[in-house]
């Protein structure tokens, strides 16, 4: 069919993209209201980021299937079946009551959240005239990293002034516009139908493996990891299921995961530093404005305001980076970006209590810079050499365990943070004895401003718990920092020539 023109393909790409911007949104909107829901349902903190770790689980085990999918319904039927569940099941998170209740609600937003991103690309790009396709992925690319950026605020803002459940009712009326208009324009351009097989046995060993490692980075440290017969049978059945997985997908003839793609090399040091590389910037990225509402007294949108520079220069940087790539070795630019968020990383670790709004602000701004220098030239690399009929296994490969690895992070990260909060506490409780010199000072000043020998100690206490989650942020980002410099090494294993233009555009 020709390409769309004119008006319809600006009203298309208008629709599309808020189908994106919906979905990236919820990635990051739900990450500063944490501590806000997890209060109104009465859960810990940690517990909380269940919001985040299901929806990522959830899309990441349902993203190999986009394919067979597409294949089976069509790519413009799937894309609009599943943007309109994504909008209902919003509806549904908003409802919630409990935090079961939510998760599910989640783990259904996740699941048909995870063709859209891939289908959002192919239908623009399908449908675009030859000679403006570099245009729609760029496009594409700005809605993706916007989205970030304005989701710690709007979500701040939201969850501050009316109330959390209205994060997710605001994909309503975005979802109908998006839903209305894609099937109005291409309900007559729809892909060719094919029956394909699908690999039940991989798609639940994937699955059950994943979901039960999941549930075991969750729910480890609240058990006390191993001690606990449930985390014990979750590793063992996570265990079995993945190795089965593997042996399963090797040999099968029409496989839900092509493994063998890890046999090429640049394939491999580009996915395995895609994956670490973002589920460690992740962690981080969670972990951040959790210290700062729970610990620094931010409410939800100053944590939102303070977090979300990250996302300014790799809107401007995004389309720079993508012209480099022609002339310059990718291998250098990851490098470029794995140093920014080192040592942005190694920044925040030298943080302490005193720490000011334009601070956090401004390291996350400079850490901005390392983003493009990360995504973009990654996928290049994960992505070059290979034929043109293999290069949408591996962009599914590599997004299934990029974002798995988000979700990864996410739990180890604030598993991690509270761990070492305990270690630091109890360490800083040994010193602090009725014969410690600063002790005496403290309870002096304490007791000069008419405070009682309990309330004293009460606070004393309070001033010792939130200097154990300070050091603990510390610790979380210095171990972060070690492992983006040990990825900014790893990177130099790919080998060129990394064929860029093509091979970002079929991504």
């Amino acid at each position: 069919m020709p390409a769309i023109k004119g008006f319809e393909l600006v009203l298309l790409t208008f629709a599309v993209s808020l189908g994106i911007f919906m979905n990236v949104l919820d990635t990051s909107i739900a990450n500063v209201a944490i501590p806000t829901i997890a209060g109104n349902m009465g859960v810990s903190a940690d517990e909380g980021t269940w919001v985040i770790t299901s929806f990522a689980v959830s899309m990441a085990i349902v993203l190999p299937l986009t394919g067979w999918l597409a294949r089976r319904f069509g790519e413009v039927r799937l894309f609009v079946f599943s943007t309109a569940l994504f909008t209902i099941a919003s509806v549904l998170c908003g409802l919630s009551e409990s935090l079961p209740m939510l998760v599910v609600c989640r783990v259904i937003q996740g699941a048909v959240a995870g063709p859209m991103i891939p289908l959002s690309q192919s239908l623009l790009l399908a449908n675009y005239p030859e000679h403006k396709k570099g245009l729609a992925t760029g496009l594409w690319a700005m809605v993706a990293v916007a989205a970030p950026v304005i989701g710690p605020i709007l979500g701040g803002y939201i969850t501050d002034n009316y109330s959390w459940p209205w994060i997710f009712y605001i994909n309503i009326p975005v979802g109908a516009f998006s839903v209305y208009f894609t099937w109005h324009i291409l309900r007559k351009r729809e892909t060719k139908l094919t029956k394909q097989p699908i690999d039940f046995v991989g798609l639940v060993l994937l699955a059950v493996g994943i979901g039960c490692l999941q549930v075991l980075l969750d729910k480890g440290h609240d058990l006390d990891w191993f001690n606990s017969n449930m985390i014990c049978a979750l590793a063992v059945i996570s265990t079995v299921c993945i190795t089965f997985l593997i042996a399963w997908e090797l040999t099968d003839d029409n496989p839900i995961i092509d493994l063998t793609l890890f046999k090429i090399r640049n394939f491999t040091v580009g996915t395995v530093a895609i994956s670490i590389g973002y589920m460690t910037f992740f962690g981080s990225v969670v972990v951040l404005p959790l210290w700062l509402q729970t610990q620094m007294n931010y409410t939800a949108t100053l944590a939102g305001l303070a977090t979300a520079p990250i996302g300014i220069i790799p809107i401007l940087l995004s389309p720079v980076v993508g012209k480099m790539l022609t002339k310059v070795d990718a291998r250098i630019i990851v490098t470029n970006g794995f140093f920014f968020f080192a040592f942005c990383s190694f920044w925040i670790a030298n943080f302490n209590t005193t720490v000011t709004f334009d601070h956090v602000a401004w390291v996350r701004f400079i850490q901005g810079v390392g983003a493009p220098c990360f995504f973009i030239p990654l996928i290049t690399i994960l992505l070059s050499g290979l034929p043109n009929d293999r290069l949408a296994s591996a962009a599914g490969l590599s997004n299934f365990l990029r974002i798995l690895g988000g979700s990864f992070g996410t739990s180890i990260s604030v598993s991690l943070w509270n761990h070492r909060e305990a270690v630091h506490q109890s360490k800083l409780t040994e010193s602090l004895t009725a014969y410690n010199p600063s002790m005496l000072e403290v309870m002096k000043q304490l007791h000069s401003v008419g405070f009682t020998d309990k309330m004293s100690y009460a606070e004393v206490t309070k001033i010792l718990i939130n200097q154990s989650y300070m050091l603990a942020t510390n610790d979380v980002f210095w171990i972060s920092g070690f492992i983006f410099l040990c990825l900014l090494f790893f990177i130099w294993f790919a080998r060129p020539p990394f064929l860029a233009k093509s091979n970002v555009a079929a991504e």
